[in-house]
C-alpha cells in the first residue's frame, strides 16, 4: 500500500483528492497535511476521517520540524498546499510568497533529506499567463504570470524543475485549468455565482465579463493528478484542462439558466487589476501519454454542483460564518487523534 502525504487536504481539490483516492482505490493510505488556513475545512473530509487509512496533522508547510514528522515513511508527497485567490494575493502580496515559494523549498528539502520516491506539485494554468486568442498553451510555453498568486506559483514550479535538474529529485508538476464542483470555498467565481443565484442575492461579474477559461471539474482534476503521480515521467510538466472553455459572462447565464434565476440578478463590477482575459491549455501530452482526458461535461459537471450546494445548507452556513474554523478543536484537539493516525496509517502502509 502506498502512503502519501497530501499537502493542503482540507482545501477544494486536496480533499476532493482524498477522498477519491480513499473512496475509489483501496491501495492507499493518506496523510492530510494542513494549516487549516481560511479556506481548509476539515468538515469537507468527515467522511473520510474515521477510515483506517486516512490521518490527519495540523502543521504548516514552512515548519520544517513538523513536516519531516508527517513525511517519515510516507511513498510519495502530493503538494496542494498554496495561498490560491488572485484577488487576496493583489492586496496582501506577502503571505502568498511565503507559503507558495518558501512553503515549497521546505516541501523539497525535507522530501530530498527523506528520499522519497515521488513528489506531484500541484500548479495552475494561471502560470502561462494571457493567452492569445485561438492559441493554447502547451507544457513548453513560456511562462507569463500577471498577478503575485500567480506569479508565486511560477516561482514554485521552477524551484521544483532546478531540483529535478540538480539534485535528481523525482518530482513531477500539473497545470490545471479553472477547477469547480463539491466543497469549493464560496468566494471562488463558481459557488459564488450559484450561491447568491440560490440565495436571489447580486452577482458580480468583474468588467466586461469577457475574461475566457477552461473549466474542469474537480474529479476530471482528481483522475488526471492520480494518474500523473502513478504514471507521469520525472521531471515533466502535464496540463490537466477540462477543454470547455466559456467567457465568465457565459457561465454566469448558464448558472443562471440552470437555477431558474433571472439575469436581473447580474450586477457589474470594477475589474481585477491585471486581470488576464484568457486561459487555454493544450492537454495532448496527457492523453497520448497516460490516457487521460476529461469526462464530465461542464453542463453535467455545473448541474452536478449546483445539486450539491442545494443540498449543503450546513456546510454553507458553516463556512460563512466562520464556524468550520472550530472543527478542528472540537474533533481532534485532547483526541491525541493525529499521532495516533499517522502510525496506524504506518502500520497499514506496511501490509
Amino acid at each position: 500500500m502506498m502512503k502519501i502525504l497530501v499537502t493542503g487536504g482540507a482545501g477544494f481539490i486536496g480533499s476532493n483528492f482524498i477522498r477519491y483516492i480513499l473512496g475509489a482505490e483501496k491501495r492507499y493510505s493518506v496523510v492530510n497535511y494542513d494549516k487549516l488556513t481560511y479556506a481548509g475545512n476539515l468538515a469537507n473530509l468527515e467522511e473520510v476521517a474515521n477510515d483506517r487509512n486516512y490521518a490527519f496533522v495540523k502543521g504548516d508547510i514552512c515548519d520544517a520540524p513538523l513536516l519531516e514528522s508527517a513525511m517519515r515513511g510516507c511513498d510519495a508527497v502530493v503538494h496542494f498546499a498554496a495561498e490560491s485567490h488572485v484577488d487576496r494575493s493583489i492586496y496582501e502580496p506577502a503571505p502568498v510568497i511565503h507559503t507558495n515559494i518558501t512553503g515549497t523549498f521546505m516541501l523539497l528539502e525535507v522530501a530530498r533529506k527523506l528520499s522519497i520516491p515521488r513528489f506531484v506539485h500541484i500548479s495552475t494554468d494561471e502560470v502561462y499567463g494571457d493567452i492569445l486568442p485561438d492559441m493554447f498553451a502547451d507544457e513548453n510555453s513560456q511562462l507569463q504570470p500577471s498577478s503575485p498568486y500567480s506569479a508565486s506559483k511560477a516561482g514554485a514550479d521552477l524551484l521544483v524543475r532546478s531540483y529535478v535538474r540538480t539534485y535528481k529529485f523525482p518530482a513531477v508538476i500539473t497545470r490545471s485549468s479553472n477547477n469547480y464542483g463539491p466543497y469549493q470555498f464560496p468566494e471562488k467565481f463558481v459557488p459564488l455565482i450559484i450561491t447568491n443565484a440560490l440565495g436571489e442575492k447580486a452577482l458580480p461579474v468583474y468588467g466586461d465579463g469577457k475574461q475566457q477559461r477552461d473549466w474542469l471539474h474537480v474529479e476530471d482534476n482528481c483522475r488526471g493528478i492520480l494518474a500523473v503521480l502513478e504514471r507521469g515521467k520525472i521531471g515533466e510538466v502535464y496540463n490537466i484542462g477540462g477543454l470547455d472553455l466559456e467567457e465568465n459572462l457565459t457561465m454566469v447565464r448558464r448558472i443562471l439558466k440552470l437555477t431558474g434565476k433571472l439575469e436581473s440578478l447580474m450586477s457589474y463590477v470594477k475589474d481585477r487589476p491585471g486581470h488576464d482575459r484568457r486561459y487555454a491549455l493544450n492537454c495532448e501530452k496527457i492523453k497520448d501519454e497516460l490516457g487521460w482526458r476529461p469526462v464530465i461535461s461542464l453542463e453535467d459537471g455545473l448541474r452536478r454542483t449546483i445539486d450539491w450546494y442545494k443540498d449543503a445548507g450546513q456546510w454553507l452556513a458553516g463556512v460563512r460564518c466562520g464556524e468550520y474554523l472550530s472543527y478542528y478543536e472540537k474533533y481532534y484537539v485532547n483526541r491525541d487523534r493525529s499521532l495516533q493516525a499517522i502510525a496506524s496509517a504506518g502500520s497499514i502502509a506496511s501490509d
